[in-house]
């Protein structure tokens, strides 16, 4: 799939960043990943996100779809947060009133 077959191929180098407990102190690792794309795909992240922040971009658009996250932890972080918990109850209550109003 290189100039031959028709398709203007590049490859983009981008680094991943992981983070490894080690004895109760995260540190910060670097994965070098090479991605070969379509050139006007690549393009338009040059064009769109700029040259030095496509790494970034990636990473973070990847992140959720391959790094599993403790939701018990976050939700218990988010229920601690007492403001944030009362705006929220605020938000249901009016909500629920909304579907009492509604005509069926």
């Amino acid at each position: 799939m290189g100039k031959d077959s028709g398709f203007d191929l590049r490859n983009l180098y981008v680094q991943s960043f992981g983070r490894i407990p080690e004895k109760g102190v995260s540190v910060t690792m670097q994965k070098k990943l090479t991605l070969t794309i379509d050139d006007e795909v690549y393009e338009g992240l040059r064009d769109v996100v700029g040259p030095r922040k496509i790494s970034h971009f990636v990473e973070e658009l990847v992140r959720p779809h391959v790094v599993k996250t403790d939701l018990y932890a976050a939700y218990r972080t988010m229920a601690a947060d007492r403001v944030r918990e009362a705006e929220a109850i605020e938000w249901a209550e009016a909500t629920c009133g909304d579907v009492n109003d509604e005509k069926r």
